[in-house]
């Protein structure tokens, strides 16, 4: 269409014309961006071809086959191609995994729009996400929007207070609507509030004023120092944090031990 939109238009008319249900508009190179894409969309509809047969096709060569594809649904495009976890050829393609939601969850689409995807199917797109991963064999993306395993992970001391006391500061949806879950990682920006929670979510109750709070973060940071990462590491978290609160269970005792070091020769005599 860039090259020759006249040409484009006689072709996608003669199509429509003859019986095609669906014209799919392509940015096969990947590389319109979406103000692009929202007034090439405008124009064909303006040209006859109705928004409700008009579909969008993008390519995430410049990283915006996402936002190109709602481009196209705002200048009234009413069908997107996708695929989940945005698979496809160089760069992938519209990530379905995150265009699902924002068409459920945001305004104005999800008022608008109506996709067949239940509210209560949603919940299982981040397992869907993270099982056709297993099947790749690949590492799920921690940063993919909506379902990474860090899209609601807050790190910093007062980041994660602040998430507690109200949600909203820093999630944009509850992650559960997407079958995610609220992350606070232990690490060494970590604070008292999200050492108490994450010492909560190991069943251990701690007063707010402790002394023993100090003395666990103080080992966690010396402990990354050394390269240790407590981050999603949760067992050794607790293990660390019963340990410096006296709570390990004596699993059993060392009456004695025997310990033999011996030098031996190979077959070629050398030691």
């Amino acid at each position: 269409y860039k090259a020759n939109p006249s040409y484009a238009l006689e072709a996608i008319k003669a199509a429509y014309d003859n019986g095609a249900r669906w014209i799919a508009l392509c940015d096969t190179n990947g590389g319109t961006l979406p103000a692009d894409v929202g007034r090439i969309t405008a124009e064909v509809i303006a040209a006859g071809i109705p928004g409700d047969h008009l579909g969008i096709h993008t390519h995430n060569d410049t990283e915006n086959a996402v936002a190109c594809s709602l481009a196209a649904v705002d200048a009234g495009a009413r069908q997107i191609q996708g695929t989940l976890n945005g698979l496809g050829e160089r760069c992938g393609n519209a990530n379905l995994v995150t265009l699902i939601p924002i068409l459920l969850l945001k305004e104005p689409y999800a008022r608008k729009f109506e996709t067949g995807v239940p509210a209560d199917a949603l919940q299982n797109i981040s397992r869907t996400s993270r099982m056709l991963d297993e099947i790749l064999n690949r590492v799920p993306q921690k940063q993919a929007a909506f379902v990474g395993s860090s899209a609601f992970a807050h790190k910093a001391g007062l980041h994660a207070s602040a998430i507690l006391k109200d949600p909203t500061t820093y999630e944009h949806i509850e992650p559960s609507l997407v079958g995610n879950e609220r992350v606070i990682p232990m690490s060494n920006q970590a604070g008292q509030s999200n050492l108490r929670r994450r010492l909560e979510s190991a069943g251990i109750e701690v007063a707010p004023k402790d002394p023993a709070l100090g003395r666990i973060l103080d080992r966690i940071k010396m402990r990354e120092s050394d390269g240790y990462s407590y981050d999603t590491a949760q067992a050794s978290f607790e293990l660390l944090a019963r340990d410096e609160l006296g709570l390990m269970p004596d699993l059993f005792e060392v009456k004695r031990y025997r310990v033999t070091v011996e030098r031996r020769k190979n077959k070629r005599d050398q030691m």
